[in-house]
């Protein structure tokens, strides 16, 4: 594909974050005149450009229909006037994509996202390739687009793939499907059909790799000649031997789980559809396999952070969906769940699901009477509110009993308490650390 040529062409960014810096940048060293516009200017963008203006000033709809190319950063919502008024407006995704002459592995789904791009990049990496992890993930690809990369492996949200038109990855990853983002999608339709488009431009001798479990995933078309791989908890391309003590690889063993550190329901989903995708760009099962055995993962992912008076604590504060906190839970027999946030649009009720392995919840933050009526309404498992974190995690300690799971996962964003996931699980693992040591120990 022969790259665009922008000098002398008129171009705007919509968002001057990490991922609207690059762009500006790269679209500046290529001779584009650039227009910058971000709603937040003024308020928290460092080293803002001189002319950023905000997409409600007067001349927006001008300059926008008037422009040769218009980029837009992940999170700009559906809603922003930018799509009314540009006729194909395109993410940084699609761009770099024009532009690399370096293969793409690319991972989406609702869940596990950034551990299977972290995971296929070690693999590769440990196979001889050499391997970037770069989009979502935090590294805007633009930014990389000078590397000579044998693989670009990108984390792709659904905001990149919806604006995307030519985007091609080399081996595309779909991890699973579940209702998110509805409030930026302003529908599930719009979301399941921008997360298909990972698949949609792929050719014969392509790979998919494709949750076998997942019927919603498992119902996308692909084009002829794209090579399937599936994989999953059960007897898939990748899946588990019938004694589920084993990976495989078209039903042979290539690692036991019990060389494995993580090895909770989620974590082999995740090792699975990581080894799938590695593999069929060419790594081998050695290298697949040393890296699941050393793999420990990633913070606020079901992570473990110690015990306190025979009671394990987790944190998940990065599961801000139902799907993502059932999947957390049914790892465990006994759970005192930590829940709650500033709910993005979705329905919680599924959550009640999750009784029978329920000692009790815990409800935080604005969420908190909604997911208390829930519970109260549809289930016998004890409901209290905490009004802080420190709060929360004092009650989930007195309901808790030897043998516990103490787990932080929300299922709802943090933005009513706190600025980001991270910060929340920080918060988390503090009041537990000032916990333990007044106790004086585990």
């Amino acid at each position: 594909m022969t790259a665009p040529i922008y000098r002398g062409k008129r171009a705007v960014v919509i968002g001057y974050g990490i991922t609207g810096r690059a762009v500006v940048e790269f679209l500046a060293e290529k001779g584009a005149v650039v227009s910058v516009y971000d709603d937040a200017k003024g308020r928290s963008l460092p080293e803002s450009p001189e002319g950023i203006a905000s997409s409600f000033d007067d001349q927006f709809r001008s300059v926008v229909e008037s422009a040769d190319l218009v980029v837009v950063s992940p999170g700009v919502p559906r809603s922003h006037p930018v799509f009314q008024f540009a006729q194909s407006p395109i993410s940084e995704l699609e761009l770099a994509y024009r532009h690399s002459e370096t293969p793409m592995v690319a991972v989406t789904g609702t869940n596990g996202k950034t551990t299977v791009t972290t995971l296929i990049t070690e693999m590769l990496v440990r196979a001889g390739l050499r391997a970037r992890a770069v989009g979502n993930i935090g590294t805007s690809i633009v930014s990389m687009l000078g590397e000579k990369l044998d693989y670009f492996v990108v984390e792709a949200s659904s905001f990149q793939l919806a604006t995307t038109e030519s985007f091609r990855p080399k081996v595309a990853v779909w991890t699973n499907f579940t209702p998110d983002h509805l409030d930026w999608h302003q529908g599930i339709d719009h979301y399941l059909a921008s997360k298909a488009k990972i698949f949609e431009n792929q050719q014969p001798g392509d790979a998919a790799v494709i949750n076998g479990g997942d019927l919603v995933v498992c119902g996308i078309e692909l084009r002829p000649g794209v090579r399937r791989f599936s994989f999953g908890l059960g007897a898939f391309d990748f899946g588990l031997d019938a004694q589920r003590s084993a990976l495989t690889k078209g039903g042979e063993p290539f690692l036991l789980l019990s060389e494995m550190i993580r090895t909770l329901p989620h974590d082999l989903e995740n090792a699975l559809a990581s080894a799938a995708a590695a593999f069929s760009a060419g790594a081998g099962l050695a290298e697949i396999a040393a890296v699941l055995k050393e793999f420990g993962g990633l913070p606020h992912r079901v992570e473990f952070l110690g015990m306190l008076d025979g009671v394990s604590f987790y944190n998940d504060s990065k599961a801000t969906t139902p799907a993502s906190v059932i999947a957390g839970v049914r790892g465990f027999e006994s759970v005192v769940l930590i829940a709650g946030g500033k709910n993005k649009g979705l329905d919680l009720s599924p959550l009640v699901t999750l009784a029978p392995k329920l000692r009790a919840v815990v409800a935080i933050g604005q969420s908190s009477d909604e997911l208390a009526a829930l519970f109260t309404k549809g289930s016998s498992v004890p409901v209290v509110k905490a009004s802080s974190m420190t709060e929360a995690v004092n009650s989930a300690r007195q309901l808790a009993v030897k043998g516990d799971v103490v787990l932080l996962s929300p299922g709802c964003t943090s933005y009513d308490w706190y600025s980001s996931y991270e910060q929340r699980g920080d918060d988390f693992r503090a009041v537990l650390e000032t916990m333990r040591s007044v106790r004086g120990g585990p």
